[in-house]
């Protein structure tokens, strides 16, 4: 079971290539950044804060694809990925672009971590009709999956249209940059990651158990193999008996969440649960 860390980067913690350096350095698999491109004043509340999260967070955070190449720049080995992307409130063109870039300029490293959204009126700004913000992204994402694997791309939708066209680089990554959906737990979910997705992304990790034989079950029907697809709980805060927890469900991976701070308080934290990246 592979080992990786999450935390919400802004203007004032620690920057994301000394943030990926660091995991690289102590064992860790992977850095995921969240996404928010801004907080609406009138809309402002998360429908939970976790631990270690605050509303400043989500009000600074650092655009993920600009810290995820920079972080690129500074490492070999780590896998870097969004946790997660909106993908409904994106240009399907310049996403594709952007993420092959990354792909390309790390070497196949790249995770596309996608999610739906919570916030009504983020999503609005982008012009994005948050009732269909699901079968928005669902086309999106097809789409940039075409122009990923195909030399004459071509995508026709009911929401994206996209006539016959060249799109380079390639990712590396192929037919598709590995693709986890971040989204709860449920028949549309599973249906989803069995169609277009490399893997499973539940937030916290609760209820995994429970869900584990429906999402196999999907996959089965899909003609998918469930061993070779990943179950990945994100912004888990560790602890010896839950990491042995999901080893036994035979998740793939776990994304450990680390709180914002000053630098030293970030290099603490990554130090603190570097035994557990070593243990696997």
């Amino acid at each position: 079971m592979r080992v990786g860390v999450t935390a919400f980067l802004t203007d004032r913690t620690v920057g994301a290539p000394v943030f990926a350096s660091a995991a690289e350095e102590r064992g860790f698999a992977s850095v995921y950044l969240p996404e928010h491109t801004h907080l609406p004043v009138a809309e402002a509340e998360p429908p939970g804060l976790v631990e270690g999260v605050t509303l400043e967070d989500y009000r600074r955070s650092l655009d993920p694809f600009a810290a995820l190449a920079a972080a690129a720049a500074v490492t070999t080995r780590i896998r870097l990925g969004t946790g997660v992307c909106l993908v409904a409130q994106h240009d399907p063109l310049v996403l594709a672009k952007q993420v092959a870039t990354i792909d390309h300029l790390s070497g196949g490293r790249f995770v596309l971590g996608m999610g739906y959204g919570w916030n009504r009126r983020e999503a609005a700004d982008h012009g994005v009709d948050f009732s269909r913000r699901r079968q928005i992204a669902t086309e999106k994402l097809r789409c940039m999956q075409a122009l990923w694997s195909m030399e004459r791309a071509e995508f026709h939708g009911a929401y994206v249209e996209v006539a016959p066209c060249y799109c380079w680089p390639k990712p590396v990554q192929q037919p598709r940059v590995h693709t986890l959906i971040g989204a709860g737990a449920g028949t549309r979910t599973f249906e989803e990651v069995a169609a277009m997705a490399d893997g499973w992304m539940p937030i916290g990790g609760a209820g995994i158990g429970t869900a584990l034989p429906l999402l196999h079950q999907a996959l089965e029907e899909a003609g998918r193999d469930p061993g070779a697809v990943d179950v990945v709980p994100f912004g888990t805060v560790p602890d010896e008996g839950k990491l042995d927890h999901y080893r036994s469900l035979g998740v793939t991976e776990v994304v450990l969440r680390v709180p914002g701070g000053s630098t030293s308080a970030m290099l603490s934290c990554l130090d603190s649960y570097a035994p557990f990246a070593a243990a696997d």
